[in-house]
């Protein structure tokens, strides 16, 4: 019996030398030769998804971030500035390299991104200013150059003494205050009259179309309305088609967006300001590996604000599209099929 039990004792004690020794192997052969580098991490924090354009900023900053060898963590606030605050703090925990972000309002922005910077995580500010901050880089359009675009191709079609309205962003939104100002300026120069300004908190389309409904009598005595973008146009010329006003009145708006365009050849809007988009998120996703990795990066200008803050920024050109350009700066450049653009006037095609 002690003989048969110390047999089993050896056989087992065999077996375990075995396995590990078979374990030891095994680990040693799945292990690299050299650690694997870890991955650059971006954060990538927008305001919401409801604009066209941000769906586009975001694929095309993920896939040149990921061809660079970096992991985009996409982040949608659903228009909630506090959300925005949440989410900066999500990727503190997360030690991420880098937060990009569509700020929806500066102010309550400004602690979370002061320690995110603390932190060692470079803040780039992406399309819109943080004002108040200095993040490590700005990115946008010349968005005065928006405005005045805007103007310019107004004052093509309206004459002296002639009026308009303007239904603009929300004053929390950097961008938006400049476009006024160089909206604001043509007409100036033109002296055409700005009847009334309103801004749409949130940008939110709705409250656009609500303006138009209920200030009738301001609209009947304009010739245009300059709209900050795209949807509140959208919603503008949905407003005015029920007072059948839509193609009399001239509507402005900004984003090149695929339903501005179709308006702009059904003839209910008169212009829109095209972005080129895919050069900015490629020129952001570079930008942000580049400091990740803790390399320079290439800019247009350094630029301090009124409160003395100082950031590199990165200023691209946007351009003014009716219809007489349509082909040559939206189709042309590959950002809406001919087919889709002209889809509700077919005729138009050849």
């Amino acid at each position: 019996m002690r003989r048969t039990c110390r047999k089993s004792i050896l056989i087992f004690a065999l077996l375990a030398v075995i396995l590990l020794a078979g374990c030891t192997e095994t680990e040693g052969a799945q292990m690299p030769a050299g650690e694997e580098e870890e991955k650059i991490q971006i954060g990538m924090i927008f305001d919401n998804f409801v604009m066209e354009r941000w769906l586009r900023d975001r694929d095309v900053f993920v896939s040149t971030a990921k061809e660079l060898g970096a992991e985009v963590n996409v982040q949608n606030a659903n228009s909630s500035v506090e959300e925005q605050v949440e989410l900066v703090k999500y990727f503190i925990k997360k030690k991420v390299d880098v937060i990009v972000i569509v700020p929806i309002d500066s102010e309550p922005l400004l602690a979370s991104i002061k320690e995110a910077q603390e932190e060692g995580i470079k803040v780039i500010s992406y399309d819109r200013l943080i004002l108040g901050a200095e993040p490590d880089l700005y990115i946008s359009f010349d968005n005065e150059k928006v405005g005045t675009l805007m103007g310019t191709a107004f004052s093509k079609k309206l004459e002296k003494g002639d009026k308009v309205l303007m239904i603009c962003g929300p004053k929390t939104d950097n961008n938006a205050m400049e476009v006024q100002r160089g909206f604001e300026n043509v007409m100036k120069e033109k002296q055409i009259q700005v009847l009334d300004i309103y801004y749409a908190d949130g940008w939110k389309p709705e409250y656009a179309a609500a303006y138009v409904r209920q200030n009738g009598e301001l609209v009947r005595q304009a010739r245009g309305i300059m709209c900050g973008n795209d949807n509140l146009a959208g919603q503008a010329v949905s407003a005015l088609a029920e007072q059948r006003l839509a193609g009399e009145i001239y509507v402005s708006g900004q984003d090149g967006d695929l339903a501005a365009c179709q308006r702009i050849v059904e003839g209910t809007q008169y212009m829109t300001v095209y972005k080129p988009i895919e050069k900015l998120a490629a020129r952001a996703a570079k930008a942000a590996v580049d400091m990740a990795e803790g390399n320079g990066f290439s800019y247009d200008l350094y630029v301090t604000t009124e409160g003395g803050k100082s950031f590199p920024y990165i200023k691209l050109e946007p351009v003014a599209v009716t219809e007489e350009n349509m082909q040559q700066a939206i189709i042309d450049e590959g950002f809406h099929l001919k087919e889709e653009v002209y889809l509700n006037r077919p005729e138009l095609l050849d």
